[in-house]
């Protein structure tokens, strides 16, 4: 079978690809590689299995001019993970989040409309709930309250999606996680405690008092998780929390990991406030029974899953 992957050169395509490849699938990539990075999927390209196209998600006729360009047959699956990954760029402006990350969800329906591909699996997240402080979030919590343009747009792709299913798709599985983390990285949390004591080793700044608390998902796990669903969900729509059942880990933990590995004499100075910026939701907790009925857990749990990312990224970096 063949699969497309629009958002292909990103983090979650580089560790979902390969699992794809090693099921036996084909891959059609594209991306517009504003955050993408070619260079991920250059030797899966190289081996074969996988044709990489560099477009518009955003734009239909780029997209469909992509993929008729790959000269593959019949694409059965779309694994749609195109989005800003930037939300603070979405908040100074919103535009962002509409091209980047709702456009490229009604670009990609509209592609699979026309050319009558039945099954969407979606990358969405835990920011279309909004801020639920202390309670443990379910996937029916209700109103959702986004409180950043990216939550904003990835809550009005879930709708589309919806919509589409009454029209054309088959079978759609959103897949809600939390903050991502592993190689090959490109920004978060991780990646940028690295970036500041690279530059200055002996301090490292950090927005907020590091009390914030979240959920926190390593991308093996994630990918292990899309899988699972994609094989095992019962109906049209089904919508899932991928995540660990713990209360998460604060940025506090994250910011002294990051020191012990790559800096260990350095001094932590804290801002103050629980938002590092806005639209950051400050503490958040996932009720993830629904994926557990259906037969999955994560392997690791958040503060095994930032310490094995840690590693990973400072090896990723040079400051192991």
């Amino acid at each position: 079978m063949v699969h497309l992957v629009t958002g292909g050169a990103g983090f979650v395509a580089a560790n979902l690809i390969p699992a794809l490849l090693r099921l036996g699938h084909e891959v059609v990539a594209v991306d517009n590689l504003i955050r993408g990075r070619r260079e991920f999927l250059s030797p899966l390209v190289a081996t074969g299995g996988v044709t990489f196209v560099e477009a518009d998600c955003s734009n239909p006729h780029e997209l469909e001019a992509a993929i008729s360009s790959s000269r593959v047959s019949e694409i059965t699956d779309v694994w749609h993970l195109a989005a800003n990954s930037d939300i603070p760029a979405g908040i100074s402006d919103p535009y962002v989040d509409l091209q980047h990350t709702f456009m490229t969800t009604f670009a990609t329906l509209s592609v699979m409309r026309n050319r009558r591909i039945g099954k969407i699996h979606f990358a969405s997240s835990s920011a279309i709930y909004g801020d639920f402080a202390d309670l443990r979030i379910s996937e029916d919590m209700a109103p959702y309250k986004p409180i950043s343009n990216y939550g904003a747009m990835k809550l009005a792709s879930e709708g589309q999606i919806s919509a589409a299913c009454e029209s054309f798709l088959e079978r759609a599985n959103i897949f809600r996680f939390p903050n991502v983390v592993g190689t090959p990285a490109t920004h978060g949390v991780i990646l940028d405690f690295i970036g500041k004591l690279a530059i200055t080793p002996q301090t490292l700044n950090v927005l907020g008092n590091g009390t914030q608390q979240k959920v926190y998902l390593h991308v093996d796990d994630l990918v292990s998780a899309m899988l699972f669903i994609s094989e095992n969900s019962r109906d049209k729509y089904n919508v899932f929390n991928i995540g660990p059942s713990d209360d998460g880990v604060t940025v506090k933990f994250i910011a002294e990991t990051v020191r012990d590995i790559v800096s260990p004499r350095a001094t932590i100075l804290f801002g103050e406030g629980q938002k590092g910026w806005v639209g950051d939701v400050p503490r958040f907790r996932y009720n993830v029974e629904l994926l557990a009925r259906l037969g999955w857990r994560t392997s690791m749990d958040s503060s095994n899953a930032v310490k094995t990312a840690v590693r990973q990224i400072a090896m990723q970096e040079g400051s192991a």
